[in-house]
């Protein structure tokens, strides 16, 4: 339950913001672009969700890598024709261009967050037997809250913001694009890095690495800076009017402020419990799963040997291993088949070492709870374990040591 309500708010907050702020910034004949955008974002999220629900659509990184290009180009576009917008108001054309820029950017937007969040429901059933289970109705119970959080949020701000408007608020939204452009770019770079495209640089990891680590950082700012705008609502909303025409005139400004205030305060405790979802809910959710302890093995010069009758049994298996350079690592073993094993670092290229446990005979990921395909452990992709090179040598599986020491990086 809890690990749903985490993912849907870690996963889609920072879209719901975004999204909300230029909603509440168009107006008129660009509005309508950006409407539309949104509802084409939405039906190509349920398409795009389909085809990879179904494996036709094989590879999903190179098609974030797509969607994110088409949404780093229209928000540099959206952002340099923002800085004209008042020089340009009166001229069709460029409140075309903008109106489009934006539509653009609101479509890759949603198609880049919104088709992982419509496949969460089918996970429901990955480990238990039978929809009719306790297990299955607080799964969905957990996936519609942080549904609900996300967009009552969005919403409230979006109301918020709605009647403030003003070059500080379209300042302030350029900075949340290009804050969300360096983690877009971010995520290219990593996998461009994963699939050796670009050359492994240590100065490169370096200063990636960071970034990697600092996903839910970037959207604590995004709401530390949207703060921004519900103190603006109260500053304009305290600002005494005595000069009405008639009671009735004030009786409607009266109430317009009241709903601005409710509309505020579901803004900050919406906020408030995003927070309390990515910081105190989820290291309780974490503190509930434990990797198994690492099991004895033999090192023997510059190789790793394990005997093939400790791991034939189809379980996993956990080992630690001390790099050159000190980094403690580890990695696992599974046997898929009866020709087969799946051997890998206990980490991925999406979640990093957070690891990976066994639960009803199933290998999870610890940090984002994917059930891993047995068959694919040992290929690279997705939220797999790094692969690791192997022999099989005497009845004993041989790992070569250098093979781990490339990888210590992912551990430090």
């Amino acid at each position: 339950m809890f690990k749903y309500i985490i993912q849907v708010v870690g996963h889609f907050l920072v879209t719901a913001i975004l999204l909300a702020m230029m909603l509440s910034l168009f107006r008129g004949a660009e509005k309508k672009y950006l409407l539309k955008g949104a509802i084409g974002g939405i039906a190509a999220s349920f398409l795009l969700a389909f085809l990879k629900y179904e494996a036709i659509f094989v590879n999903r990184e190179y098609g974030n890598i797509v969607i994110l290009c088409i949404s780093i180009f229209s928000g540099l576009v959206f952002c340099a024709l923002t800085l004209f917008s008042e020089e340009r108001k009166n001229n069709c054309y460029f409140h075309a261009l903008y109106g489009i820029a934006g539509g653009l950017l609101a479509f890759s937007l949603i198609l880049y967050t919104l088709p992982d969040v419509l496949l969460y429901p089918t996970e429901f059933l990955a480990i238990d037997e039978s929809a009719f289970n306790t297990g299955f109705l607080f799964k969905n119970i957990g996936y519609l809250i942080g549904l609900l959080l996300v967009g009552l949020t969005g919403w409230a701000l979006y109301k918020t913001v709605l009647p403030v408007g003003g070059q500080i608020l379209k300042k302030l939204f350029l900075l949340l694009i290009l804050l969300n452009m360096v983690t877009q770019v971010t995520f290219i770079i990593q996998v461009l890095l994963a699939r050796r495209f670009i050359p492994t640089r240590q100065w490169l990891f370096d200063v990636i690495s960071p970034l990697i680590n600092a996903g839910d950082i970037f959207t604590y700012i995004f709401m530390l800076l949207t703060l921004l705008a519900p103190f603006l609502a109260w500053k304009n909303s305290a600002v005494c009017w005595s000069d009405y025409k008639n009671p009735a005139e004030e009786r409607k400004a009266l109430a317009a402020r009241r709903r601005q205030k409710y509309w505020r305060i579901t803004v900050l405790t919406g906020y408030i419990l995003c927070t309390l979802t990515l910081t105190a809910l989820v290291a309780y959710n974490e503190q509930a799963v434990a990797l198994s302890p690492a099991e004895p093995m033999e090192i023997v010069g510059k190789e790793i040997l394990i005997p093939l009758a400790n791991i034939n049994d189809g379980r996993l298996h956990r080992y630690n291993y001390t790099a050159s350079e000190g980094a403690e690592m580890r990695f696992i073993i599974i046997k898929k088949n009866e020709v087969a094993y799946g051997v890998g670092l206990d980490a991925c290229d999406i979640c990093g070492p957070t690891g990976y446990y066994e639960r009803d005979g199933e290998v999870i990921c610890k940090l984002c709870d994917v059930v891993m395909n047995k068959s694919t452990i040992g290929f690279k992709g997705g939220c797999n374990p790094v692969p690791l090179e192997y022999s099989l040598r005497g009845g004993n599986m041989v790992i070569q040591t250098e093979n781990l020491d490339k990888e210590q990086r992912r551990f430090k």
